[in-house]
């Protein structure tokens, strides 16, 4: 399915077109649309190409001819990990969840021969409407922003409703042990960030996070589908109404705990507004916009819940992965990937949130917190 394009030929409210920075061939992306897409007809010279700005690991591109539009994502170019930038992953699971009630863009083509534009790609519906970026919603009455935060609650407790087997996702990843085996992940990445030269430093609170963590993992146990990235930013919201038009972004999604995944989406209710774009302090009545504990019992009441016992150790958990990934970039940035100013805040980042996730872990352990400790 393609989509009519607005007629000025804007992007989306809240989605920016730059310079085409990473460039492909475009004529071999004609020859495989013809092939594979219905009704198109044209060569290279009939598409127009744009990529969005964004921190996606996988280049994005408006891709246009006339008045219709797609989206086509692909791998970047260069040498890759071989896990990484996982786009068939991608394509796969927005493909199984066409037929459940999570919205998600149409598919239209997996390509996975590099040959044809220079890596594998997969072509998508293009979908008009709005990407929203501030939590606060700041532009909108009480009684929208309700309405909105309403709907992001009811997409993300119908993904984690989701039959996973039934619509051929059984061997999506891995069942069970979520949190375990990403403990260890994260926790080897931070280690590795720790050594050889222009090394980021080891934090202490991150050190004791990664042996409290493990041992204090709750005794319940559950899979579901996992976005792994799931926040407002990559939401398209229908162009008037609170209605979520297509979940974004499914580069991290796998079989995982819904409860980590519920709990990164909680963390704009703990997070300043500085950090992830949060809105803790937040006058959250007089804004119209659910309290932590609202918005929980609205979850709970989606999924068949009665509560989430241990909801802070997710919330630490989440800190505790976003932490060792900021370090990883701190790393990257001391060996001479950013300037020595960007690594000096990366790392004051990361240092902040080890000390706030152990200082939340202090707390839920019942000790006494203190900076630092």
């Amino acid at each position: 399915m393609a989509q009519q394009e607005h007629a000025n030929g804007a992007a989306n409210e809240g989605a920016t077109l730059v310079g085409v920075v990473h460039a492909f061939n475009v004529e071999g992306l004609a020859g495989w649309m013809r092939a594979h897409v219905d009704g198109f007809m044209g060569t290279a010279a009939d598409l127009s190409v744009e990529q969005f700005q964004g921190g996606q690991s996988n280049p994005t591109y408006r891709i246009r001819s006339g008045t219709t539009s797609w989206i086509l994502r692909r791998k970047p170019p260069g040498k890759l990990l071989p896990s990484a930038h996982a786009i068939d992953r991608e394509y796969r699971i927005m493909s199984a969840l066409a037929q459940t009630d999570v919205p998600v863009p149409t598919m239209l083509g997996l390509c996975e021969d590099p040959e044809v534009i220079g890596t594998a790609f997969y072509l998508m519906e293009y979908i008009t409407g709005r990407i929203l970026w501030e939590p606060t919603l700041p532009d909108m009455t009480p009684e929208q922003r309700r309405a909105h935060y309403d709907e992001i609650n009811r997409v993300i407790a119908a993904m984690h409703r989701v039959n996973y087997s039934a619509i051929g996702l059984g061997d999506f990843g891995k069942t069970g042990q979520y949190i375990e085996r990403q403990i260890a992940r994260w926790g080897k990445q931070y280690l590795a960030g720790c050594e050889g030269e222009n090394a980021a430093p080891r934090i202490a609170n991150m050190d004791k996070l990664m042996a409290w963590l493990p041992a204090h993992l709750p005794d319940a146990d559950a899979t579901a589908i996992a976005h792994g990235d799931f926040r407002l930013d990559n939401l398209v919201w229908h162009p008037t109404e609170p209605r979520i038009l297509a979940v974004l972004d499914w580069e991290l999604s796998t079989l995982g705990h819904p409860l980590s995944d519920f709990a990164y989406l909680m963390l704009a209710w703990r997070m300043p507004p500085r950090a992830f774009r949060g809105m803790a302090g937040a006058n959250f009545k007089e804004l119209g916009i659910p309290t932590e504990a609202e918005f929980i019992a609205d979850y709970c009441r989606r999924t068949g819940r009665e509560s989430i016992p241990n909801f802070d150790y997710y919330i630490i958990f989440n800190v505790f992965r976003i932490a060792a990934i900021i370090h990883g970039i701190w790393a990257r940035a001391l060996a001479g990937n950013a300037s020595d100013q960007n690594a000096l805040e990366l790392g004051k980042r990361a240092e902040r949130l080890a000390d706030a996730g152990w200082m939340m872990a202090q707390k839920l352990s019942g000790n006494t917190p203190t900076q630092g400790a």
